[in-house]
């Protein structure tokens, strides 16, 4: 095959080991495995050019290894280290004698694969364009310089080499153009999955980020994607509940019942039924009006009692009105109704208790007994009519709304941990200061 008869031996002429030359006739400097000797592969002597004793275990990807990224098989041929004085990061050349070259770069645990680019980027103001992709300005002019350097090149890279590289930045890409006193070249790299990169060759996935981790500058925010998902899953969960609601917190069989309370008399106590729910855990609904009040208020208790087992089952109304004139105008406070709900009921028969209370603003509690209607009155003041109406079923409108909040508070979570993501990676930026178009970029999908 061309791939197999690419590879030849070459011995180092410092140690004596066998190095295998995957990339013959491309490759310029070569590492040797054993001493980290580096060799002119161009030179028929086999030239050493300067050795560098460093071990090369701790490599994440031993050279030599293959693997199949995009439908490609790979080998990994060399191994540098770059650093800018601040981050450090490690760069593999991988090789296919079809394709070519990659890089495959490694930084805080991320892996990105780059492509070189034969022809410079389009210019659009400060960005660039590349086949219709628009990368903005993200590191202005930087020098990289390599700290260790292992396996085979296709130009002669020592410890020590500097370029001046500037960096463009669109969520998953980044576009880099390295400058020497040689050359301008220009690379896409663009972010892999831990999936990827685990499938290609073996290694841990990317970590998965939290507060307090520095991201990539090209690293599209990990709860971008997941917001925009969650919100349909949030619309239809909105849409349920409110189904959910119409259909089970309508009230049904209502029973209409009332009595009359004197102000500022004494409690009255009234006993109806029979209320007969036939299905256990049944709410209930406890309309209490009085449209009568002025000026005043009534205190209404309701009892659910059942008839066999005198359990009793409570509730409470508090229906006041007050009203005038100032010099704002009319004025007036207060509701005439109020609704009751008990949240569950027993199968049973009930009977409803009633004790209610009138009291007048200012009255001055002179009252009497009227023994014709077994009523007692107030001097001016008639008597306000208390009518109830009870119904099985009940709209809990808390519950709906706490549900409601349970299904927005996954996405309100994951957008501050977005905020904070963006924060983190737009901190890095160099030059002018992140604006409202680069947290509009830091949502788009990769």
């Amino acid at each position: 095959m061309a791939e197999e008869d690419s590879v030849r031996a070459l011995s180092c002429p410092a140690c004596g080991g066998t190095i295998a030359l995957r990339a013959a006739g491309y490759t310029v400097t070569l590492a040797c495995e054993y001493c980290g000797t580096l060799i002119d592969a161009t030179d028929p002597a086999a030239r050493i050019i300067t050795r560098y004793n460093e071990m090369q275990a701790s490599l994440a990807i031993p050279l030599g290894t293959r693997g199949t990224l995009r439908g490609v098989e790979w080998e990994a041929i060399g191994w540098l280290q770059r650093s800018d004085g601040w981050a450090i990061w490690d760069e593999y050349l991988l090789f296919n004698p079809y394709a070519g070259y990659r890089w495959l770069i490694a930084q805080n645990g991320q892996w990105s694969l780059g492509t070189m680019l034969t022809a410079a980027p389009q210019r659009d103001g400060p960005d660039r364009v590349v086949a219709g992709r628009r990368f903005t300005p993200f590191y202005s002019v930087t020098t990289a310089r390599v700290t260790r350097v292992a396996g085979e090149f296709y130009w002669r890279v020592k410890p020590g080499e500097e370029v001046h590289a500037s960096d463009y930045v669109r969520p998953g890409f980044m576009l880099s153009l390295e400058q020497d006193d040689r050359e301008n070249s220009w690379t896409i790299s663009e972010l892999l999955t831990g999936r990827e990169i685990r499938a290609a060759f073996d290694v841990d996935p990317p970590p998965v980020w939290i507060p307090g981790m520095t991201p990539l500058a090209h690293q599209p925010s990990p709860y971008a994607r997941r917001i925009k998902g969650w919100w349909p899953i949030a619309a239809l969960s909105f849409v349920a509940l409110l189904v959910l609601l119409t259909l089970f917190g309508r009230t049904m069989q209502p029973q209409m019942f009332s009595l009359s309370v004197t102000p500022d008399g004494p409690t009255v106590s009234q006993t109806f039924g029979p209320i007969v729910l036939p299905l256990g855990k049944q709410a209930m609904t406890v309309e209490a009006m009085t449209p009568g009040v002025e000026q005043g208020w009534v205190d209404i208790d309701v009892a659910f009692v059942n008839r066999k087992t005198q359990d009793s089952y409570d509730a409470y109304a508090l229906n006041e009105h007050y009203s005038g004139r100032d010099s704002d105008g009319y004025w007036s406070e207060g509701a005439r109704s109020q609704t009751l709900k008990v949240a569950s009921l027993p199968t049973g028969t009930y009977d409803l208790v009633v004790d209610a209370q009138a009291h007048h603003w200012g009255s001055s509690g002179n009252w009497t007994f009227d023994a014709s209607s077994s009523t007692y009155k107030t001097e001016g003041q008639p008597p306000i009519e208390v009518n109830l109406t009870v119904a099985r079923g009940a709209r809990f409108a808390s519950n709906f709304w706490l549900a409601v909040l349970m299904i927005l508070l996954p996405p309100l979570f994951m957008l501050v941990l977005h905020i904070l993501f963006e924060n983190a990676r737009l901190a890095l930026k160099d030059g002018s200061p992140a604006d409202a178009d680069d947290w509009l970029r830091g949502m788009e999908a990769p």
